[in-house]
């Protein structure tokens, strides 16, 4: 599974005899948040729940499907030194449009816990920069998530 985790983020076009299926920004995008939840030292089922919704929603998933590249993203995350090859495919790969979304996405995955770890806004500043998405853009895609899930700005008080 690793080395097909590496064949799909370094853009190779097979693996094995194999076509590589057009899942590289998926796998990516699902690698970020994976990180975001692990971000403040605690992966939870909350986390582990809101990423499951982002990736289902967003791409159109089944719960099934979402699990499964859940459990990719955490190998490739597990073995990233950083972030830029997962912001790479994206960026690669993606609109801006696209781009936001998944800036939204990473904004429902670290308030799934209620609250914004500090570890958690760095990794958002770095990635909304990473992904060409302006500061503010990142705050109106916060707002727009604080908005969906009903917290107020005491808690959101960290960026």
């Amino acid at each position: 599974m690793i080395d097909r985790i590496k064949t799909l983020l370094s853009g190779a076009g097979t693996i094995g005899d194999e076509p590589v299926e057009p899942d590289v920004p998926k796998l990516a995008a699902a690698a970020l948040l994976v990180e975001a939840a692990c971000m403040d030292g605690h992966f939870d089922g909350d986390e582990r729940d809101a990423i499951c919704a982002a990736l289902g929603a967003h791409f159109g998933l089944r719960d099934a499907e979402a699990d499964t590249l859940i459990e990719e993203a955490e190998a490739a995350h597990h073995e990233a030194t950083d972030l830029h090859r997962f912001t790479r495919a994206i960026n690669d790969r993606y609109d801006h449009a696209d781009r936001l979304a998944v800036m939204e996405m990473l904004w429902e995955v670290v308030y799934a816990d209620g609250r914004l770890h500090a570890y958690e806004a760095n990794l958002i500043r770095r990635v909304g920069g990473l992904l060409h998405i302006t500061d503010r853009e990142r705050g109106e895609a916060r707002k727009r998530v604080l908005a969906r899930v009903g917290q107020g700005g005491e808690r959101a008080a960290a960026t």
